[in-house]
């Protein structure tokens, strides 16, 4: 049994789910503790980073990350899966100019309030969404803010879009190709979706179950598997006097004084995560966690261990 501490950037392919990847995954490399990062709709493709080992702490903090897409809509029609695997709810003519589908596109761009599709894994009362509309129910779903960051459309032959969309954690793109849609009057849903990037995971460096399954035979697994300080290499990096030890190792806050070395520096455009807190190495150079600054840099608490 193998006990690998790290991210693999996976090629989830169309026809399995998050939680197939995980599986098939647990069974290439024979370990229990993994954990993906975020639901892919079974239909879609794309980046899908897994957490294996002290790794899977990390899980929370990558679905809360920024993602991007390709995805194609198609206009005139809507669905009751809000993509085209679903069932076909109303019909209409597209009679808008390639301009004003445009306009329609970027005008959603910042901040809107998105109602979540009832074919999804969200919770109400215990039971997933999806669990109910299969169930043939309909529940009231309260609207979520979510922020579209960056927007890019590739091609517009009608009734067909492509586009890509750079967007917070939450945002369902087949809401937002419905939303679309309904903007121009004539409906919309999602016809395909490409996830392209998560945090630093990019769509180049992902790897199909496949591969990762021949790479582990050829015992090359490691060579795809992302350190945990790697995941958080824009914070600086603190080593720790030997005499200190101790302390990191029971998870315990300390002080300037137990500091050997620090090196790297603090994004002044980085994420709150990264301008407040450091990685944290043992006086061997083993990463032992995240901690937080605090006090000026006379104090350093623990905001998330990874020891072994």
């Amino acid at each position: 049994m193998y006990n690998m501490n790290g991210v693999i950037n996976v090629y989830k392919e169309a026809g399995f789910t998050s939680h197939d990847v995980v599986a098939k995954l647990r069974g290439i490399v024979k370990q229990k503790k993994i954990g993906h990062t975020g639901t892919l709709d079974p239909d879609a493709e794309g980046v899908l980073p897994v957490c294996l080992g002290n790794a899977t702490k990390l899980c929370g903090l990558l679905t809360e990350k920024e993602k991007t897409y390709r995805a194609v809509l198609l206009l005139g029609q809507t669905t009751d899966t809000q993509d085209t695997s679903g069932r076909v709810l109303t019909e209409a003519p597209v009679t808008a100019t390639g301009e004003q589908v445009r306009e329609a596109i970027m005008s959603f761009l910042g901040d809107y309030d998105q109602v979540p599709p009832m074919y999804s894994a969200l919770k109400v009362n215990g039971k997933k969404l999806y669990e109910l509309a299969r169930e043939g129910k309909e529940v009231e779903r309260q609207a979520r803010r979510v922020r579209i960051l960056d927007m890019e459309i590739h091609e517009i032959r009608l009734p067909e879009v492509t586009f890509t969309v750079t967007c917070s954690s939450g945002t369902y793109i087949r809401t937002l190709c419905q939303d679309i849609g309904e903007k121009l009057g004539c409906g919309g849903c999602m016809k395909s979706l490409l996830r392209t990037k998560v945090d630093r995971f990019e769509l180049a460096d992902s790897h199909k179950l496949s591969e990762l399954e021949a790479m582990m035979h050829e015992g090359r697994i490691e060579e795809v598997l992302l350190p945990v300080d790697d995941v958080f290499a824009a914070c600086p990096a603190v080593r720790i006097r030997q005499e200190s030890d101790r302390l990191i190792q029971n998870g315990n806050p300390f002080g300037k004084e137990d500091i050997a070395e620090t090196t790297g520096e603090r994004p002044p455009e980085g994420t709150e995560l990264e301008r407040n807190c450091v990685r944290v190495y043992n006086s061997e150079g083993n990463f032992r966690g995240l901690y937080r600054r605090e006090q000026g840099g006379r104090c350093y608490k623990p905001e998330k261990m990874f020891l072994s």
